[in-house]
């Protein structure tokens, strides 16, 4: 962790990073005292840490108890995953006239999730889906809709991302479907493009709904 970072700052990385690869499961309560403890600070910038989770839906804080992590409800898996397809495809579409610009910008992450999938690394696979995806939302040039998407994939992230990514055959396909999108953008088919990033996050979505039945 960056300990340059103020310590409130510190409490939020150290606990958003424990509920999203579900090292704090939902149902979880956490007490200050404990976190201050685990991160090094007072608990003053706990509570500020924990404040900014709850605004984000991770966390309830509780009056004299702590803060209970958020479990999450199959109603929100289907939330998020809606959300997340009428942001991507309108951002798919608003991002085709850079498309080449954004090829190049695709391929590094493109190569990260090819060394997380030969190395067998969930976490970095994830990750690096996640950066991909981040590209084409920012390539649209709107900066709420980014912000949106990132509070989004990170709801998603705790819903079992990592689970997806688990697997060989699960990574195999999604890594493939990655590819088809970046070859996408070489063709002179926008709606072609749309539709396929359209039908990849629904994929994404199957995938995610069969690792959580």
């Amino acid at each position: 962790m960056d300990t340059a970072l103020p310590a409130a700052e510190r409490v939020y990385a150290h606990v958003k990073h424990a509920i999203l690869d579900r090292t704090l499961p939902g149902g979880q309560l956490l007490t200050e005292g404990d976190i201050a403890e685990r991160v090094g600070v007072s608990r003053t910038p706990v509570r500020e840490g924990l404040l900014k989770l709850q605004s984000e839906g991770l966390v309830q804080l509780i009056p004299k108890r702590g803060a209970l992590v958020v479990p999450v409800s199959p109603q929100e898996v289907e939330d998020v995953l809606e959300a997340r397809e009428l942001v991507e495809v309108h951002t798919a579409r608003r991002a085709w006239p850079a498309r080449r610009e954004l090829t190049h910008r695709l391929t590094p992450h493109l190569l990260a999730m090819r060394r997380a999938a030969a190395a067998g690394d969930a976490w970095a696979f994830s990750a690096a889906d996640r950066a991909f995806h981040a590209e084409v939302v920012r390539a649209a040039g709107n900066d709420v809709l980014s912000a949106l998407h990132d509070s989004l994939r990170d709801r998603q992230m705790r819903m079992g991302v990592a689970g997806v990514a688990g697997s060989p055959e699960r990574t195999a396909a999604a890594l493939a479907e990655h590819e088809e999108l970046r070859a996408a953008l070489g063709r002179d088919d926008e709606d072609g493009w749309v539709d396929l990033v359209r039908r990849h996050v629904r994929r994404a979505g199957e995938r995610l709904r069969a690792v959580r039945a």
